[in-house]
């Protein structure tokens, strides 16, 4: 097998080919502002922010190595079994996923930040994660893989987002959802201009 760096004219057409590919997992993403009704939402919300709902601590994101970021996050459900007895919080939203397994529902919690560091050889004043698909245990077989669909419910408005490999960026607007394929790299970004930013993490196999 020829070392492909030695031959421009392949090196171009794979570049070519990987830019194909991601351009095409970004045309199946969707954006849906007031995604559930106001009602459901609004309850929704409430639990999330509320005093009740158990958050737990983890020292890394998604980098078990970079202890420098660290989250609180409630397993909802897990390894294609609920995880939480909160999960019936959740009735509306799967009802409406339309899924017909689902793998994980985490919530990740980000604190307020106002830390400046330095990333990806800018300075930003935002913190983020690495870039990663939710599915991590399939990341070795991507024929599966990309079966599989990712959703973002974001519980609160705030300046954070997710953002994509190719520049892509949604913002976190509460009741709005973000699908798109699980094989589709992401991060989040944390916010600075309230307290927390909250988002719920679907994983999924839909109809």
């Amino acid at each position: 097998m020829g070392v492909i760096q030695n031959n421009p004219h392949n090196f171009n057409e794979e570049k070519n080919d990987t830019r194909q590919i991601s351009e095409n997992k970004m045309e199946k993403m969707k954006i849906e502002d007031n995604w559930l009704e106001q009602e459901n939402f609004d309850v929704l919300q409430t639990i999330m922010m509320g005093g009740d709902l158990a958050w737990f601590f983890n020292n890394c994101i998604v980098d078990e190595n970079d202890t420098s970021r660290f989250q609180f996050t409630h397993t909802f459900y897990q390894n294609f079994q609920p995880h939480s007895e909160q999960f019936r919080i959740l009735y509306h939203v799967v009802e409406k996923l339309q899924a017909v397994s689902m793998w994980r529902i985490k919530a990740n919690l980000r604190p307020k930040t106002s830390k400046e560091e330095f990333y990806a050889d800018t300075y930003d004043t935002i913190e983020r994660s690495s870039f990663h698909c939710d599915i991590g245990d399939l990341e070795t077989s991507p024929e599966k893989l990309k079966l599989w669909t990712t959703s973002i419910l974001y519980i609160n408005t705030n300046n954070g987002y997710t953002e994509f490999e190719d520049g892509t960026q949604v913002e976190s607007v509460a009741n709005r959802i973000v699908t798109f394929p699980a094989d589709t790299k992401h991060n989040g970004v944390a916010c600075t201009d309230k307290k927390t930013r909250i988002v719920i993490n679907f994983n999924y196999f839909k109809k």
